[in-house]
């Protein structure tokens, strides 16, 4: 999956960091975002993997397909589970636990005797990737000063597309000799740094060391990267905000059943839209599938993985793109423009199908698909269900669009190669070229600019698209 966290950012207690201090939170942040570089591996390996694991196994089309999308089950069930976990332990310590599944699922994959104990490594290596796509960016945001967050976030996300590209040319490393079993092991050497680093080098959040009372071990993470003076000064003027906060917020109906509330079922709307499109477009099945689809076109099994790096290329580098035009080209524009890309380049790619185009011509069309979709509605979902819900449900807003597109992802995983082999290959990829074609007029439609904008200008342009008439006094923020 595009991993693009929609978990809320938090402004904790580090400020004013001298240059010395930001080079070790750097250094703090790159170690947290293994567990993003992780989420983008165990979801792109499997692609040039499932290759070879097929003919050794003997899987039928549906055995690949739940070898895929057994993942994204258990990252729908990591991914509920994990905020508990990381309130009651502390986002250091869930990051440990996270390391270690990661290597105990991968242990069972690699030593797999058949598909059954390939499934069960799979399944757990999916509560590893769906709790640390919602551990990861949180546990950053809690560490950096606020000057700095909007970056620590963004390596989060380029490490899961550095992940997506490291598992290609992992499968092109070992495909030579068809080892499959290699090329899930490699993924074990970043679990074995995460545990590390949590153990012995990562500290714990300032936010989550403050409520829990722990107001001397905070002290001395402020203190590691600024100095004693500062970090209580620091302290005081968190805990000051966070009193006259809690003081202004009058008690009021919180969390998912507000969800359902007239006002804010625009943005839940247009969340959950969003979150099902990025997925039925047909995204992860170029991710997960595309030595697999290279490879139909008449390719070899080793050519149609080195061919996929390409994809894995422009994946990351149109990724870059959209987090430096974001701010300036805006939200809207870039999912209107990445939607019509993919939806001809969907068009194109049946095309080259059904009327048996060339091997080439179909990967510049895949490629084509994935720098559209990179370039605009991939990062840009993320963002905008940051910013479309109100305070008081900004978390059960995020969380839900969050579960629909993990949900979305399952079920196109396990559905593509059927379907493929049901209508034909180029047959589905026209279905996702119409579901790109009606998520293009859903966003002309629904969805708001948000770009330098406040949550009242935000909310009062949903009303007005969704033919209500806006309050006369737009909470600013809920």
């Amino acid at each position: 999956m595009q991993g693009f966290s929609s978990a809320p950012v938090r402004e904790g207690p580090l400020a004013e960091v001298p240059p010395a201090g930001l080079r070790k939170i750097w250094t703090w942040g790159v170690l947290i975002a293994l567990g993003g570089f992780l989420f983008g591996f165990d979801t792109g390996v499997i692609s040039g993997a499932l290759l070879f694991i097929r003919p050794d196994f003997g899987l039928n089309s549906f055995q690949q397909g739940s070898v895929v999308s057994v993942l994204v089950l258990g990252a729908m069930v990591g991914a509920l589970t994990s905020g508990r976990i990381a309130d009651r332990f502390g986002r250091k310590r869930a990051l440990e636990v996270e390391g270690l599944v990661f290597l105990v699922g991968t242990v069972i994959a690699v030593f797999a005797p058949g598909y059954g104990t390939l499934l069960a490594g799979r399944l757990i290596l999916g509560l590893a990737v769906g709790a640390a796509s919602a551990t990861v960016p949180i546990y950053l945001s809690e560490i950096s000063p606020k000057d700095i967050r909007g970056r620590l976030l963004t390596l989060n996300q380029l490490m899961i597309t550095t992940g997506i590209l490291a598992a290609y040319l992992v499968n092109l490393a070992f495909s030579g000799a068809g080892d499959w079993r290699a090329m899930i092991a490699v993924g074990a050497i970043p679990a074995f740094v995460i545990v590390v680093a949590a153990v012995l080098v990562l500290p714990e959040s300032g936010v989550w060391l403050l409520e829990q009372g722990r107001r001397g071990q905070c002290r001395e993470l402020i203190a590691s990267v600024t100095n004693t003076a500062t970090a209580d000064r620091l302290i005081e003027r968190y805990e000051r905000r966070a009193s006259e906060e809690a003081e202004r917020h009058e008690p009021r109906e919180r969390g998912a059943r507000a969800l359902l509330g007239a006002r804010v079922r625009p943005a839940l709307v247009v969340g959950l839209g969003l979150a099902a499109l990025q997925q039925f477009a047909g995204i992860n099945t170029i991710i997960y599938y595309a030595p697999t689809i290279i490879e139909q076109t008449g390719l070899t099994a080793s050519n149609a993985i080195f061919y996929s790096i390409a994809i894995g290329v422009i994946n990351l580098l149109m990724t870059i793109v959209a987090i430096r035009a974001i701010d300036r080209a805006g939200r809207r524009r870039l999912m209107l423009v990445s939607l019509a890309v993919m939806t001809v380049t969907m068009v194109l790619l049946g095309l080259a199908f059904v009327a048996d185009w060339s091997s080439e011509l179909a990967l510049v069309f895949m490629v084509l698909y994935i720098a559209g979709y990179a370039g605009g509605l991939g990062p840009v979902f993320w963002t905008m269900i940051g910013e479309i819900f109100p305070a008081r449900v900004h978390a059960a807003g995020s969380g839900a669009s969050t579960a629909v597109n993990w949900a979305s992802n399952f079920a196109v995983s396990l559905a593509f190669l059927p379907i493929a082999h049901l209508i034909g290959q180029g047959e589905t990829f026209w279905i996702f070229a119409a579901i790109s074609l009606l998520g293009l007029l859903f966003v002309a439609r629904y969805v708001p600019e948000t770009k330098h904008r406040d949550y009242a200008e935000i909310d009062a342009d949903l009303q007005r698209r969704f033919g209500r008439r806006p309050p006369e006094h737009a909470a600013g923020g809920g």
